[in-house]
């Protein structure tokens, strides 16, 4: 079939938004108003990690224009987790805090006030009494024996197995890390003509969309919720909401019109959540829109990875086998972390052919804001290291990295590391492609591959 039969592949096709965009036209959640909308302000923890004491806002409440200050005891179901619907779990989020602050930043309670400025002088007067702990910041101090646990189940890592993380049975066992394993890794290293090791480290990163955390939430005269954001997952904001208030996911109405950037900055719903209690709470629309420093400070992040990568290597260059840990920093609270640390993990192999292995990936909290989904979520850390680590194996064989990389490339038939058979390998071909672009003249021996 010739490309003159397509509609849209091979064409080049304008961008259905593109002349709103340029014009102004375009209509961002920031356009929204409504009669009688009062305005959100945050009262945030100073410090990473403490016991609330207590929350003063008498001040606070005498300033003409403040509405209502609004706290834990405000949410009906206060404690969640965000992928509670794929059977992730326990609940370890506070929408605001009863007792206790877990990340620099942290909502404490929310002023509501007749326009933005007001609930901003509102909030500078509530007083909070922390007796401030001793914060975990960093992920290997986070698992040493002895570290300060932030989490109520008495340690710093998610429990995977026993049917709580999304993908094990209820019968599998419990274990602090993600394993994923195949065929017999100790043989392998006991084969290896060389070993080659490397720590590879990818440090949080802010998504920055032009665009900050900006949402409207209106009760409807029929008791339902509407509520107006820029999320990246809706039915993730419908169904939270609909947990923590204690009400049906269908009297809650989503709508997510343009979206001024993500890359994943607006996957977790917490921040909608605390706008929609505000909002059930005084009965009015209330708006709450982040400044620039809240979007660097408090927002979600790329996650922090560490990944350690150890290969048993054959004299042809084959990977024998591999041993991998990977250390995921969750943050203070799980959100999407868990179901990041599997994908990180049964993907440890990058696109090679590794009959050997054992891969452990854990999800480690500490007193950092949480961190959640970027661009390529848990695929771009590990394709970072395994690519690095296949230039270091092929350092150290003395081998061409393009020929090592043929050499262990995955062929249709073979079996990824968790088993699953493969039918749709194409490296080998992108590969030749990718060399012909880049002027690379790749032997004969290797442009006679196929996958």
């Amino acid at each position: 079939m010739s490309m003159s039969n397509y509609f849209v592949v091979g064409k080049s096709l304008q961008n259905s938004s593109i002349v709103n965009h340029v014009t102004g036209a375009t209509q961002y959640i920031d356009s929204i108003t409504f009669p009688g909308m009062l305005w959100i302000k945050a009262v945030r923890s100073p410090v990473p990690r403490g016991k609330i004491k207590k929350i003063d806002y008498s001040k606070a409440e005498k300033i003409p224009g403040v509405v209502k200050i609004i706290t834990a005891k405000h949410v009906p179901n206060n404690y969640h987790i965000n992928l509670a619907g794929l059977g992730v779990g326990p609940p370890d989020e506070p929408v605001l805090p009863e007792d206790e602050v877990n990340y620099k930043g942290e909502a404490i309670c929310l002023v509501v006030a007749k326009d933005e400025e007001t609930a901003a002088k509102a909030a500078n007067l509530v007083e909070v009494d922390i007796e401030e702990l001793p914060p975990v910041l960093d992920m290997e101090e986070a698992l040493k024996p002895g570290a300060p646990a932030i989490k109520k189940w008495g340690s710093n890592v998610f429990m995977f197995g026993g049917g709580m993380d999304g993908a094990t049975p209820p019968s599998s066992p419990k274990r602090p890390y993600f394993l994923v394993k195949r065929g017999n890794v100790e043989q392998a290293f006991a084969n290896a003509y060389e070993v080659v090791e490397g720590s590879y480290l990818i440090p949080p990163i802010e998504h920055a969309p032009l665009e900050p955390h900006i949402c409207v939430a209106k009760p409807e005269p029929s008791g339902k919720l509407t509520i107006y954001t820029p999320t990246q997952a809706p039915y993730f904001v419908r169904d939270n909401v609909a947990t923590i208030l204690n009400i049906p996911a269908s009297n809650i109405r989503v709508v997510s019109p343009h979206v001024g950037g993500a890359f994943g900055a607006k996957v977790d719903p917490e921040f909608e959540m605390q706008v929609a209690v505000a909002a059930m709470v005084v009965g009015r629309p209330v708006k709450w829109r982040w400044t620039r420093e809240e979007e660097f400070t408090i927002s979600t992040t790329r996650p922090a990875v560490k990944i350690e990568l150890k290969d048993a290597l054959s004299r042809e260059g084959r990977i024998l086998g591999r041993k991998a840990k990977l250390l995921h920093d969750a943050g203070a609270y799980a959100r999407t972390s868990p179901y990041g640390v599997i994908k990180s993990t049964v993907n440890l192999s990058g696109p090679y052919n590794i009959e050997n292995l054992r891969y452990e990936g854990y999800c480690v909290f500490t007193n950092r804001q949480p961190s959640s989904a970027m661009r390529g979520y848990g695929v771009f850390e590990v394709s970072y290291a395994v690519e690095l680590h296949m230039e270091r194996a092929a350092r150290k064989l003395g081998i061409d990295s393009w020929e090592f990389r043929f050499i262990n490339a995955y062929r249709n038939n073979q079996v990824t590391a968790t088993g699953r058979p493969i039918d749709d390998a194409y490296l080998i071909e992108v590969m030749k492609e990718a060399a012909a672009l880049a002027g690379v003249k790749l032997p004969p021996h290797l442009l006679q591959l196929s996958s």
